[in-house]
C-alpha cells in the first residue's frame, strides 16, 4: 500500500477512534462516480453539490477492509492538470521556437477545472484516506497522480490507494475494494514523458510552420494555424503516401484465358492457373492452341472441410475498425459512445489491447444476461448449451479483458443501440463455433493448359447466425470425376488492366497506425480527427481519405529536406520506449532527453532548409513571398537569450521593455511570473542589445550587452555606447549603473537614486541603502567595510584612521610577488579579495582562444568575480599614495606642467570645505586657453593629472586619472570667499566616494574635498563628517 506514515496495517488505517474513518474516493468522470457509489451503497447514497456543477459528491457508508467507513465519492473530468510552458514561453512572439525544446514546463490547473480542484482540496481536509478510481490505463494512472498531487498538497500525510477494475459492475467494484493497490508511478511517468514530448515538439514545429508560412503565403495562410504533432504527421503521411501511389500508378494491360462449361444445369467457370500474361501475342498463341484442341480432361477432384473462423474477442482497435466498416460510424463517435456505455455499466472498459479472455473470468453469467433478448436470446441459449468456447487471440495488456457486455440494455436507441448490439453479437459469436463447410476443387487440362474451378457447400453456419456483419455464400459444383472428358462451352481470351490501390478508409488508416505503432488504441481517433480539422485531409463521398493541398505541401516540403517526418519510425520508437518505461525497464528521464535531442536536431535542420518548405507549398499556393533571412526563418525576430536564469535555472534571461513605464529597460526571466528574477537598468539606459560574444569568465557564459546611454549620462566613466558584461565580472560597470550582477538577480526593480553598499562578506548582497540629497553639508549615512577590497593591480596597504580606511603608500611602485600560476610564472595581479589572482588560458573555441586572463583563485562561489585580460595588465603598477600628515588632512605636493600653468595638489587648512551644489557640472563648453593663462579670462580649461585618494565606503583603491579641470576666474573677488565651478572628466570613475585635494596657483584655492560620484553626478560631502 502507498503508506506515507508509520507501519500501520490496513485495518489500522481505517480505524480513527470512535468516529468513522473518512475515505475520499475520486473517479475519472461523474457518471463513473455515480455508478460506483450506487453499486457500493446499493442505491442508498446521499448526493450533495460540489464546487463544480458537473461533478457531484456522493456519500454513503461502506465496510472497507473490515472497518465501517464514511465514503465520499466525487470525480474529476479527465485530466485535472495541464502541462504547459511557464512565463513568456507561452506567448508565440516571446521566444525563438527552438528554445521550446529546453524551456521550463509545469503542470497547472486551468480556470475551467479550478472548481474541481477546490472541491478536492476542501474534501480531503476531512479525509484520512484517498482511493483513486480513475480508468485503469496509462492516462487514468496519470490522472490519478494529478489527483494525488492536489490532495497531498493539502494533506501531505494522506494515505493513497488505487482501485483496479475493468468494468463498473457490483462484482468488479467490490472486488476492487477488497484488493486495493499502490498507484503505479512508472505508468504515470510514461504519460508525463509523452505529454512533455508532444508539448515541446508540437509547439516548436507549430509555431515555426505557422509564423513562417503565414508570412510567406499571407493571402492563403495569413490567418491559419498550421499545427504539427509527432503522431498526426505520420498519420497524414499514410494518407499522402497512398494518394501519391495512386497518382503515380501506371496501369498495364494484361490478358488471360477463361474456360466455361455448362453442366447439369450449372455454369462452371474454370480459372487459368497461369493467372494472367502481360504479353498479348503470347496469350493469343496459347488461346489459339487451346481453341484448335479444345477437349478438356478432368485430372483432379478434391474435397476438403472448409471453416470460416469466428471473430476474436474484441479489442479497441477492432471495435474502431469494424464500427467504421460495418456500421459507418467513425472512430471518434464510436469511442465516445463506448465510453458512455462503460460509465453506465453496460459494457467493460472500452480501451484495451487484449483479445484473450482470462481464465478467471466467468463468461456464463454474461451470456445468461442476454438470453432475454428477442433477437439474439435464442442464440445465447445455444452458446450455453454447448458451453462458452471463446476463440483466443495473442494480445494482452494485462490490465483489461476484451470488450464485452456486462449488463443487458433493452432501452437504448440510436447509435448507442447499434454499438451495444454490435458488441453483444460479437461477444456471442466469438464464444460460439466456427462456420463449417466443404470445399470442392476440380482441375482440368486443355491443350496442356491447366484450369481450376472451386465450389463450396456450407454444412453449419454456427456463429454466422448471430453475426450478420459477415457473409459466407456457398457455390455448388456439379459432380465431376477424375478422367472425365468434355468439350467446354467456350474458351475465351479476356483482356484487363491493372488498377491502383484504393484510397484509405478510416479502418485502413487505423490498421496502418496500429501496425506501425503510431499512437495507441486510445488516441487513434483523436489523431485522425486532428488532421481532418486542420484540413490536411478530407473525406470523399465514399468516406475515403484524400490529402488537402496544405497537407501535401507540408509532407513534400519536409521530405525534400531529407527527413522522414511523415514516416512512422521516430514516433514508433517513442511508443516502444513508453512501454519499457511502464515495465520499469527504461529510465523516463533518459527517454525524454534522447527523444528531445532527436527532434531538436531535426528542427534545427528544418530551420536551415526552410526555403524548401516554401517551395513545396508554392506548387499549390502560388509564388512565395520573400522574407528576410534573419526574420523569415522564425516569422519574427525573437528575443535572444542572454543566459539561463541563475535563480530558477529554468527560464532564459532576456531584455524587456517595461509596458507601464515607457523607456524603462530591464532584464528578466522568461519564466515570469513563476520566476520574478529581474535586473532594472536606470533611466539613463536608452537601449540594450545583445552581441554575439559571450563572457568566458562568468558562470553560464552570458552574452555581452551593448548599451546606449542618454548623451553624457555616464561620462567620464563610459561613452554613450558601451559593450559590457553584467554577469558579475565587471563590478565597476555594475556599480556605475547601481545594479546587481546576473549571478545574484533580485526579484524586482530597484529604486532610482539609491546607492547600495555591499560588504565583502556578502559579495553582492545589499546591506544598507543611502538616499543622498543635494545638501553638500549633510552627513553621510552609508557604512564603510572594515576590510575593503583592492582594485585589480593595486598593492597599497591599509590602515584605519577615524571611521574610514586610509591607504598608505607601499615601499615600491612594483606589485608584490604572487603565487605560481598554471603556467609556472609568478603573478603580478591581485583580485578584489586582496589575494593573488590566478592566470589562466582560454581554451574554448572562439575569438579569444589562447588568450590569457586573471581571475580569483578561490573556488567558485567563495571568491570574488575578479577578471582581467593578461595583455591588458601589462605594466600594471600601483601609484603611491600621499603620506598621512595627521589631523590636518592630506599633504601631497606635486608640480604638473599644463597648458595654463603649474598646479600643485595640496591641502588647504582653514579654508571652507563647501562647494556650491552646482559646483561640479558636466559637459560644459570648454574655452581652451593658450600657452599662458590670462588672469583676466573668465574661464580657463587646463589638463591636470590628479591622484584620486580613498574611495570612501567601497574602498576600490587609488587610480591615476587624466582629467580636465575647469575653473572660473574672477579677479574682482577674493577666491576664499567665492564658490568656483569645476568639471572633471575621466574614463574609469566608479560610483562611490573619493577624496581629492586640488590647489590652483597662483591665486585660486580649492580646498581638500571628498566627493560622491553617483548617477553621473559629483556631489561634495562635508569632510568633517568623516573625521
Amino acid at each position: 500500500m502507498c503508506n506515507t506514515k508509520g507501519d500501520s496495517t490496513d485495518s489500522d488505517i481505517i480505524a480513527s477512534g470512535r468516529s468513522l474513518m473518512r475515505v475520499l474516493n475520486v473517479a475519472e468522470k461523474n457518471d463513473a462516480a455515480r455508478t460506483i457509489a450506487e453499486l457500493l451503497s446499493q442505491g442508498s447514497y446521499r448526493r450533495r453539490e460540489g464546487l463544480s456543477k458537473f461533478n457531484k459528491i456522493y456519500e454513503f457508508q461502506y465496510n472497507l477492509l473490515g472497518q465501517q467507513c464514511q465514503m465520499v465519492m466525487t470525480s474529476v473530468s479527465g485530466h485535472l492538470l495541464n502541462l504547459e510552458f511557464i512565463g513568456a514561453y507561452r506567448k508565440w512572439g516571446a521566444c525563438d521556437p527552438l528554445a521550446l525544446f529546453d524551456a521550463p514546463v509545469a503542470k497547472a490547473c486551468g480556470e475551467d477545472y479550478m472548481p474541481i480542484k477546490k472541491t478536492l482540496e476542501r474534501e480531503v481536509r476531512q479525509a484520512n484516506v484517498l482511493v483513486v478510481w480513475t480508468d485503469c490505463d496509462r492516462e487514468g494512472e496519470n490522472i490519478g497522480y494529478e489527483i494525488i498531487e492536489v490532495c497531498k498538497a493539502v494533506k501531505p500525510n494522506l494515505r493513497v490507494y488505487r482501485a483496479k477494475f475493468s468494468e463498473i459492475t457490483a462484482q468488479s467494484v467490490q472486488r476492487a475494494c477488497r484488493s486495493l493497490e499502490d498507484p503505479d508511478k512508472r505508468v504515470s511517468d510514461a504519460v508525463d514523458v509523452r505529454q512533455e514530448l508532444d508539448l515541446r515538439i508540437g509547439a516548436a514545429f507549430t509555431r515555426f510552420q505557422t509564423l513562417r508560412l503565414q508570412g510567406v503565403f499571407p493571402a492563403v495562410l495569413g490567418e491559419k494555424l498550421i499545427s504539427y504533432g509527432s503522431c498526426q504527421f505520420p498519420t497524414l503521411g499514410f494518407v499522402v503516401e497512398r494518394y501519391k501511389a495512386i497518382q503515380s500508378f501506371i496501369p498495364e494491360s494484361f490478358w488471360k484465358l477463361k474456360v466455361v462449361h455448362n453442366y447439369q444445369e450449372k455454369m462452371v467457370e474454370f480459372v487459368w492457373k497461369r493467372g494472367r500474361l502481360f504479353d498479348q501475342l503470347a496469350c493469343q498463341v496459347l488461346h489459339d492452341v487451346c481453341s484448335e484442341n479444345p477437349q478438356a480432361t478432368v485430372v483432379d477432384v478434391k474435397t476438403k472441410p472448409k471453416n470460416k473462423w469466428r471473430p476474436l474477442p474484441l479489442d479497441t482497435v477492432e471495435l474502431e475498425k469494424l464500427a467504421s466498416r460495418k456500421l459507418r460510424i467513425n472512430a471518434k463517435e464510436t469511442m465516445r459512445i463506448a465510453e458512455r456505455l462503460y460509465t453506465k455499466g453496460y459494457i467493460s472498459y472500452p480501451r484495451t489491447e487484449t483479445n484473450i479472455f482470462p481464465k478467471e473470468l466467468n463468461l456464463v453469467p454474461l451470456v445468461q444476461m442476454q438470453m432475454q433478448d428477442p433477437q439474439w436470446g435464442g442464440f445465447a441459449q445455444r452458446v450455453l448449451d454447448g458451453g462458452p468456447n471463446p476463440r483466443q487471440g495473442k494480445k494482452s495488456d494485462k490490465a483489461h479483458p476484451p470488450i464485452h457486455p456486462t449488463k443487458y440494455a433493452p432501452n437504448l436507441d440510436g447509435n448507442e443501440r447499434r454499438i451495444y448490439e454490435f458488441i453483444v453479437r460479437h461477444f456471442l459469436a466469438c464464444l460460439s463455433q466456427d462456420a463449417l463447410g466443404q470445399e470442392t476443387t476440380v482441375e482440368i487440362v486443355v491443350a496442356d493448359e491447366r484450369f481450376t474451378a472451386h465450389g463450396l457447400v456450407i454444412l453449419a453456419r454456427n456463429y454466422l447466425d448471430v453475426y450478420p456483419y459477415e457473409t459466407w455464400s456457398g457455390k455448388e459444383l456439379p459432380l465431376y470425376e477424375t478422367g472425365q472428358q468434355f468439350l467446354p462451352t467456350s474458351i475465351d481470351m479476356v483482356d484487363g488492366e491493372t488498377s491502383p490501390p484504393p484510397l484509405l478508409t478510416e479502418a485502413d488508416l487505423i490498421a496502418l497506425m496500429e501496425k506501425h505503432g503510431i499512437g495507441t488504441d486510445a488516441t487513434h481517433a483523436e489523431h485522425i480527427e486532428t488532421i481532418k480539422s486542420r484540413l490536411y485531409v478530407g473525406l470523399q463521398g465514399d468516406k475515403r481519405f484524400v490529402p488537402g493541398e496544405l497537407g501535401m505541401g507540408l509532407v513534400d516540403g519536409y521530405d525534400s529536406m531529407g527527413f522522414q517526418m511523415s514516416k512512422p519510425h521516430l514516433r514508433a520508437e517513442l511508443e516502444a520506449d513508453l512501454k519499457l518505461i511502464c515495465e520499469g525497464r527504461k529510465d523516463p528521464k533518459e527517454v525524454l532527453a534522447s527523444q528531445v535531442h532527436k527532434y531538436k536536431q531535426v528542427f534545427i535542420e528544418a530551420i536551415r532548409q526552410a526555403q524548401k518548405l516554401d517551395e513545396a507549398l508554392a506548387h499549390f499556393f502560388g509564388e512565395a513571398q520573400q522574407v528576410e533571412a534573419n526574420i523569415g526563418t522564425m516569422g519574427y525576430e525573437a528575443p535572444v537569450s542572454i543566459m539561463k536564469c541563475p535563480k530558477c535555472n529554468m527560464g532564459d534571461i532576456i531584455i524587456r521593455q517595461a509596458r507601464n513605464d515607457e523607456g524603462k529597460v530591464y532584464l528578466s526571466c522568461m519564466s515570469y511570473p513563476d520566476c520574478r528574477a529581474a535586473v532594472w537598468f536606470p533611466r539613463e539606459v536608452v537601449e540594450v542589445k545583445t552581441v554575439q560574444e559571450t563572457c568566458p569568465v562568468c558562470a553560464g557564459n552570458p552574452k555581452l550587452l551593448q548599451f546606449r546611454f542618454k548623451p553624457g549620462s555616464f561620462a567620464p566613466l563610459y561613452p554613450d555606447e558601451y559593450i559590457a558584461c553584467v554577469g558579475g565580472c565587471d563590478r565597476s560597470f555594475l556599480d556605475a549603473l547601481n545594479i546587481s550582477p546576473l549571478s545574484a538577480m533580485p526579484s524586482g526593480p530597484r529604486q532610482d537614486g539609491n546607492l547600495t553598499q555591499r560588504s565583502i562578506d556578502s559579495g553582492y548582497g545589499s546591506t544598507r541603502t543611502s538616499h543622498h540629497t543635494q545638501d553638500a553639508t549633510s552627513s553621510s549615512s552609508f557604512s564603510v567595510p572594515s576590510n575593503p577590497p583592492l582594485r585589480r593591480g593595486n598593492n597599497a596597504s591599509m590602515r584605519q584612521d577615524g571611521d574610514f580606511a586610509r591607504r598608505t603608500p607601499s615601499t615600491s611602485r612594483n606589485v608584490r610577488p604572487a603565487a605560481q600560476n598554471d603556467t609556472g610564472h609568478a603573478n603580478s595581479v591581485v583580485c578584489h579579495c586582496n589575494e593573488d589572482a590566478l592566470l589562466l588560458t582560454v581554451r574554448k573555441e572562439g575569438p579569444n582562444k589562447g588568450r590569457q586572463f586573471y581571475k580569483c583563485a578561490k573556488p567558485q562561489g567563495s571568491g570574488c568575480n575578479f577578471f582581467l585580460w593578461a595583455d591588458e595588465a601589462t605594466g600594471v603598477q600601483s601609484p603611491g599614495f600621499p603620506p598621512d600628515p595627521g589631523d590636518d588632512g592630506w599633504l601631497y605636493k606635486r608640480r604638473v606642467p599644463t597648458k595654463g600653468g603649474n598646479f600643485i595638489l595640496a591641502p588647504s587648512p582653514g579654508k571652507s570645505n563647501v562647494v556650491s551644489s552646482n559646483g561640479l557640472m558636466r559637459h560644459l563648453s570648454h574655452l581652451e586657453a593658450g600657452e599662458e593663462a590670462e588672469e583676466e579670462a573668465e574661464e580657463v580649461v587646463v589638463e591636470v593629472e590628479v591622484e584620486v585618494g580613498v574611495r570612501v565606503g567601497v574602498g576600490v583603491g587609488v587610480e591615476r586619472e587624466s582629467v580636465e579641470l575647469v575653473v572660473n576666474l574672477d579677479t574682482q573677488r577674493e577666491p576664499a570667499h567665492q564658490p568656483r565651478k569645476m568639471e572633471i572628466h575621466g574614463d574609469h570613475w566608479i560610483p562611490g566616494m573619493y577624496l581629492m585635494a586640488i590647489h590652483f596657483l597662483p591665486c585660486w584655492v580649492i580646498p581638500s574635498l571628498p566627493f560622491v560620484y553617483h548617477r553621473n553626478k559629483f556631489r561634495p560631502i562635508n569632510l568633517k563628517s568623516f573625521e
